[in-house]
């Protein structure tokens, strides 16, 4: 199905790809990255306090950051059916559909850290992470619109919008952990919920114009998944960011954990959250126009050399400058890695064949993210902080392969158009 269902105000002719197409592309993009500012002060809130919040609600230690598992599941399973509902009701409508999943989040949320139910508080999380299945499609859709120049830049003017979450969220975590004391972190999901609703209104601004039926019936035809697949371009970028974001999880959400379990505090691991968060998107600033001239490879190969820096730096001591310097490392070799990888999935469909495209790839991303953020719980409880840092390693290589093997693959047609 194609992205003309149901008509709205966004059901306009679509704009013909030339200068105005930019305009709007750049307006959409300055409206979605209030959205993703707003979107990831929760997000920030959720890594700095969901597995803070499981110390106390869960049953033994080992299950402690499962609230945070649930919270990537929830993604992960939204995640392709988020595309297809957008797919049939348009951009705009579906993420107000995910901030609204969000708000419902944080009110759940609340009420089971009130209750002190720690099942219901991982349902809440797995709600929340509804919200995160839509929300990572503002990258996708400041690109809708945009030219093929244009589409990297604005994919890093949206991840921009992050920063605000990166500088507010640890104020938020530390100001309204005991809004409802004695009951810890009730407050934060409350505050949370109060970000949430502005994004809603917020969204109610985008203009993503649905295609006509005249330019439906121009389009080429989508090609058989299949066929999309034996794209090494495509594959490349599915893997690469599966990595990346595989990675940064696995050590982001240990981090709080490890760094509360070596005598250092809450405050001191949500300022470190706050150093990695801001590494993750002020570079954004300059990763788009680093793609355009040197091209989404190198950039991405960058930043994998960048992830295993991090994991040095923090098998070398658990002190807080270990802590802080390792996440700042880690989070600039996701910023490359997975904007690259991004730009790469973009370059790899045609316009009927968007939702399935985008939603294969989120889910595979967010798949692996679930399942490091379960092992990373698993790995920091029974063999230590050291065992997930190691843990990197091996997914670094298999993202190195990865795009060894598509340079392989890819340097014969280079040298034939040379």
């Amino acid at each position: 199905m194609t992205d003309v269902l149901i008509p709205d105000t966004d059901d306009m002719p679509e704009p013909a790809p030339d200068h105005a197409d930019d305009d709007l592309a750049r307006y959409n993009a300055r409206i979605l990255t209030i959205a993703q500012a707003l979107y990831s002060v929760a997000s920030i809130n959720m890594f700095a306090t969901a597995s803070l919040a499981g110390v106390l609600l869960a049953p033994q230690p080992r299950w402690a950051t499962l609230p945070i598992t649930t919270y990537i599941i929830g993604t992960a399973i939204l995640t392709f059916p988020a595309a297809m509902i957008m797919g049939r009701i348009g951009r705009r409508a579906g993420f107000m559909l995910g901030a609204f999943a969000g708000l419902a989040a944080a009110m759940l949320a609340v009420h089971a850290i009130f209750e002190r139910n720690f099942a219901l508080f991982c349902a809440a999380t797995m709600l929340q992470g509804g919200y995160q299945a839509f929300a990572q499609y503002y990258r996708f859709a400041a690109a809708d619109t945009a030219s093929h120049a244009l589409r990297p830049k604005v994919v890093s003017w949206v991840l921009t919008g992050s920063i605000a979450g990166a500088v507010f969220g640890p104020i938020l975590v530390m100001n309204t952990r005991e809004l409802f004391a004695p009951v810890s972190f009730a407050g934060n999901f409350a505050a949370a919920g109060v970000f949430t609703m502005i994004a809603l209104i917020v969204l109610g601004f985008i203009h993503l114009p649905l295609p006509t039926v005249e330019q439906l019936a121009t389009r080429e035809p989508a090609r058989p998944m299949g066929e999309l697949l034996r794209q090494p371009r495509l594959l490349a970028a599915i893997l690469t960011g599966m990595m990346a974001y595989g990675m940064m999880n696995l050590l982001m959400t240990a981090t709080p954990l490890a760094m509360v379990g070596c005598g250092l505090s809450a405050d001191q691991s949500a300022w470190v959250i706050q150093w990695h968060v801001l590494a993750m998107y002020i570079p954004s600033f300059m990763t788009g126009a680093l793609i355009a001239r040197h091209g989404a490879e190198r950039i991405i190969a960058i930043g994998l050399v960048l992830n295993a820096l991090a994991a040095i730096v923090n098998l070398t001591g658990l002190r807080m400058e270990n802590f802080g310097f390792g996440l700042v490392l880690l989070g600039l070799g996701w910023n490359f890695a997975f904007i690259g990888a991004t730009t790469m999935v973009t370059d790899c469909h045609r316009p009927a064949e968007r939702a399935r495209v985008q939603g294969l790839n989120d889910f595979a991303v967010f798949a692996t993210v679930a399942l490091t953020s379960f092992a990373s719980g698993q790995l920091l409880d029974a063999f230590g902080w050291s065992a997930v840092n190691y843990s990197l390693f091996p997914m670094l290589a298999l993202a190195a392969l990865g795009l060894a093997w598509l340079v392989l693959k890819t340097r014969p047609a280079a040298a034939a158009r040379q």
